[in-house]
């Protein structure tokens, strides 16, 4: 049996005055939508304000995964809940109080994703990891598209991947983002990834639903976890 990868493209990288058919174009293939929230504090760009993400959020014909890199997300992260999230990612770095954050999202219908950037060491949020469904490992500084990958933060998605694997249950998908493509994604997933943000490798391919079908194959061949 193969096991589940997932394929999350972002849509930064997309046409942002076409969304709606934009994500159509990856829907076949895709498995959720990675909406980034950039709020030109905690990161240094600004993406979408709530009125407009509940919008895509609304119009998307996939699930949408929100990636809040905001300072402060306890109170907003139970609102991409409430309005129609399936999946609200929350910094680390950025949260006043991890447990409650969880709690708030997870009762407002979501599931919760908690994400670190590439500084933020493995040991500093291994308390939660049962009480999450995500881990995101940056695999970029958080804030623009089309960065470099960095190579340098596979031991510590190998680090989660071991400590996930000796769960007995509620173990967490372990995700990336950042320079994601062809090129990085065999490594990346060799190193106990399963679920990969894709946004320029996708969105500047002559075919976005082709491309991440690649991205899928190329994953699945290397994750060496059943």
């Amino acid at each position: 049996m193969e096991s589940q990868i997932y394929i999350n493209p972002s849509i930064l990288n997309a046409n942002l005055d076409d969304l709606e058919n934009e994500i159509s174009r990856v829907a076949s293939t895709s498995d959720l939508l990675h909406l980034d929230i950039m709020d030109n504090i905690f990161v240094p760009n600004f993406t979408f304000n709530l009125e407009r993400a509940f919008e895509i959020i609304n119009f998307s014909k996939l699930p949408v995964d929100a990636h809040l890199m905001i300072n402060n997300p306890d109170e907003i992260a139970p609102l991409y809940a409430e309005n129609g999230c399936t999946s609200v990612t929350f910094h680390f770095e950025a949260v006043n109080d991890v447990d409650n954050t969880i709690k708030d999202i997870r009762s407002n219908g979501a599931k919760v994703g908690l994400a670190i950037k590439p500084a933020t060491k493995f040991a500093d949020i291994e308390k939660w990891i049962e009480e999450i469904d995500m881990l995101l490992i940056m695999t970029v500084e958080p804030g623009f598209g089309g960065q470099s990958f960095m190579h340098e933060q596979m031991p510590k998605v190998a680090q989660a991947r071991t400590f996930i694997e000796k769960l007995s249950k509620n173990k967490p998908t372990l995700q990336i983002d950042g320079g994601v493509s062809l090129e990085t994604i065999a490594e990346a997933a060799n190193a106990g990834a399963n679920c990969f943000v894709a946004g320029s490798a996708v969105y500047k391919s002559d075919n976005p639903a082709a491309m991440v079908s690649s991205l899928r194959s190329l994953a699945q061949k290397n994750y060496p976890f059943k």
